[in-house]
């Protein structure tokens, strides 16, 4: 199945519009997790740039299908 990642806050969107192949959700959430940690590597481990922006993963038909929030990561 065909799955969007689209970055969501209060104040706008930036839409994926290529979008992944993946086997099944479980697969699509994995790889969100995996474009978080890069983007809070990318912010120098520090998750306040994206404070009050989650990642939305919807379906081809627009339909969603899960939320990440990225907020810190706790260790």
């Amino acid at each position: 199945m065909r799955c969007f990642f689209h970055l969501v806050n209060g104040r706008g969107t930036i839409l994926d519009d290529t979008g992944l192949d993946v086997i099944d959700l479980e697969m699509a959430a994995a790889q969100a997790r995996n474009a978080i940690g890069e983007l809070r590597h990318a912010n120098g481990g520090s998750g306040e740039d994206w404070s009050g922006w989650r990642l939305e993963i919807v379906c081809a038909e627009g339909s969603l299908l899960y939320v990440l929030e990225l907020e810190p990561a706790l260790h």
